[in-house]
């Protein structure tokens, strides 16, 4: 038997009927929507077609991929995107005939569309070059693949449009036995331009790294290149370039807010540091940008990786993700502001489903950490905080004005003394289980309980928008 697995983002006008074309499939036993945050209905319609629909662990289509393939029972995987339109009915047979005959362990699918600007510009070319013998594949970024679980257990998984490249070539490394089928003339959406720079940069990164990991390009430069284009992320015009307009913007700390936890206490746990740190934690006498150099300092050594992980497991604040998610439901932009580290912030923010986030940058040599960090620019403004040249507050300026928008428009979350000046600004703001009663006092309201009491301090109209049966009464939160 065979099990789809169909990784969505926000695809309410054309999930349904992918799935209800799955499981007209006699040979289909299960089809899985793995859900990325969408705030469309997706999770819902998805499921009145049918398919088991599970929450990403994490933001990005490389996580659901892997979510969809270890939650699957069967052997023989399909995968389809979720805004496919005009598939020929014999599709999945066709993808997964020769993995059924023995002939292939992974196969990808071909159609009659026009290849894509960043397969000719980016895929193909670079294809040629480090892995000639892929270069046969017609559309190797096609994300409609059948492949065996039993491979895919064994690749990697990138967490971005890398993905699909990526699993051809690891899957090619391995060794196993990969071919493309056609399966004629199919409709997907297209991307806008600035969408294809982002995912041509994703594929260019993904075909190097393989190129490295195989000895076929230098991989210190290959760092460098991943290092500049993380710092040149932290910048502030590229920065405030993701920050989509809205008539709304919430603003939420991560330590003891949307994470259960303080991150630096864990990595310092996890690595032997917590004596080291604790010399430096709330220490009155400091200048908070001097400990916030010196906590950096303590993790010079960690790899990148260990930060990533700590992240990714540490819990989350019980009613995290329905918040954000209820939020972008209102038309709220929802972003992530932190004094800890942009890697941390960018993990976490991708596991509650927010739209971007601010934080310091540690640096990496390599894979590893130096120790020495770049402080957000964004947390400074030339007519911003009287008090503090560095604050969030100034952060909350730059985004308002980027968005047009006023800060009566603005719903502020935090709980400790660095939100003081960040909630007093807010026409909304929360201190959430605050830490000092100054804390409590710069806020409109205090929440002591579960973070999803946020919703219920905000106007009626948010909370019923938002907090209504259908968003939280069919389990999706609790699967």
């Amino acid at each position: 038997m065979i099990s789809v697995i169909i990784p969505v983002l926000n695809e309410s006008g054309t999930i349904a009927s992918v799935v209800e074309f799955a499981r007209r499939n006699r040979s289909v036993s299960e089809v899985i929507v793995v859900d990325d945050g969408s705030v469309d209905g997706t999770p819902e319609l998805a499921r009145s077609a049918g398919a088991t629909v599970i929450p990403s662990t994490l933001l990005g289509k490389g996580a659901s991929m892997e979510d969809g393939m270890r939650a699957a029972h069967n052997e023989v995987l399909v995968f389809l995107d979720g805004d496919l339109q005009g598939l020929r009915d014999d599709l999945i047979e066709s993808l997964t005939e020769p993995i059924i005959a023995g002939r292939a362990d992974f196969v990808k699918a071909k159609f009659s569309r026009s290849a894509g600007r960043v397969t000719t510009l980016t895929a193909r070319p670079l294809l040629r070059i480090f892995f000639p013998q892929l270069a046969r594949f017609v559309q190797p970024l096609s994300g409609i693949i059948a492949a065996r679980r039993s491979l895919l257990q064994k690749l990697s998984f990138e967490n971005d449009y890398g993905v699909d490249i990526g699993l051809l070539i690891d899957a090619d490394a391995a060794g196993a036995r990969l071919t493309e089928v056609d399966i004629g003339h199919i409709e997907h959406d297209s991307h806008p331009l600035e969408v294809l720079g982002d995912m041509a940069c994703q594929v260019a990164r993904t075909l190097l790294n393989r190129a490295a990991r195989s000895g076929r390009l230098n991989v210190h430069s290959l760092r460098q290149v991943e290092e500049i284009e993380r710092r040149t992320e932290l910048e502030l015009p590229v920065l405030l370039t993701k920050v989509e307009e809205a008539d709304r913007l919430a603003l939420f700390d991560m330590d003891g807010v949307l994470l259960d936890g303080r991150f630096i206490v864990e990595l310092a746990r996890r690595t032997g540091r917590s004596d080291q740190l604790e010399r430096f934690l709330d220490h009155p006498d400091l200048h908070p940008d001097d400990r916030t150099r010196q906590i950096a300092a303590l993790f010079a050594g960690i790899p990148k990786e260990g930060f990533i992980n700590t992240a990714r497991e540490m819990p989350l604040m019980a009613g995290a993700c329905e918040v954000v998610l209820s939020l972008r439901k209102a038309g709220y932009r929802v972003g992530i502001v932190t004094d800890s580290y942009f890697i941390v912030a960018e993990t976490v923010r991708r596991r509650v489903f927010a739209d971007f986030s601010i934080a310091n940058l540690m640096k990496f040599r390599g894979q590893t950490a130096t120790g020495r960090i770049t402080l957000s620019p964004a947390m400074r403004h030339p007519d911003g905080c009287p008090s503090h040249p560095v604050c969030k507050f100034n952060a909350l300026k730059h985004l308002t004005d980027r968005m047009r928008i006023d800060v009566e428009s603005v719903l502020a979350v935090g709980d400790g003394e660095n939100d003081i000046c960040m909630l007093e600004a807010a026409g909304q703001s929360i201190a959430f289980q605050p830490k000092l009663p100054a804390v409590a006092a710069a806020a409109r309201h205090v929440v002591e309980g579960d973070l999803t009491e946020v919703l219920r301090v905000l106007t009626p109209e948010l909370v019923t928008t938002s907090t209504s049966e259908d968003s939280f009464s069919d389990g999706y939160f609790d699967s």
